[in-house]
């Protein structure tokens, strides 16, 4: 188990209803922001391999194809004032 802590990604796809990835792949909002930023401006996908989609219990790599999306949201908790938008 990681010593990171649980992030929600949330990831708004065009013409599509948020994806949510809980993950702790990364040490802090900050380093998940400068990830996902990164995976875009090279538009490539994103990589999580300590991940769990949509709140399910077993945790398992996911690939995001950044691809089609239009926004993202990092926080530790999920709400609708929280976290920061890339």
């Amino acid at each position: 188990m990681s010593d990171n802590p649980e992030m929600i990604i949330r990831f708004h796809p065009v013409g599509g209803e948020d994806v949510a990835v809980l993950t702790s792949d990364f040490p802090g909002r900050d380093e998940a922001i400068e990830a996902i930023a990164r995976a875009l401006d090279e538009r490539r996908a994103l990589i999580l391999t300590r991940a769990r989609y949509n709140r399910e219990g077993d945790e398992n790599a996911v690939l995001v194809n950044l691809a089609n999306v239009v926004s993202v949201r990092v926080a530790r908790q999920d709400s609708a004032t929280s976290g920061h938008y890339l």
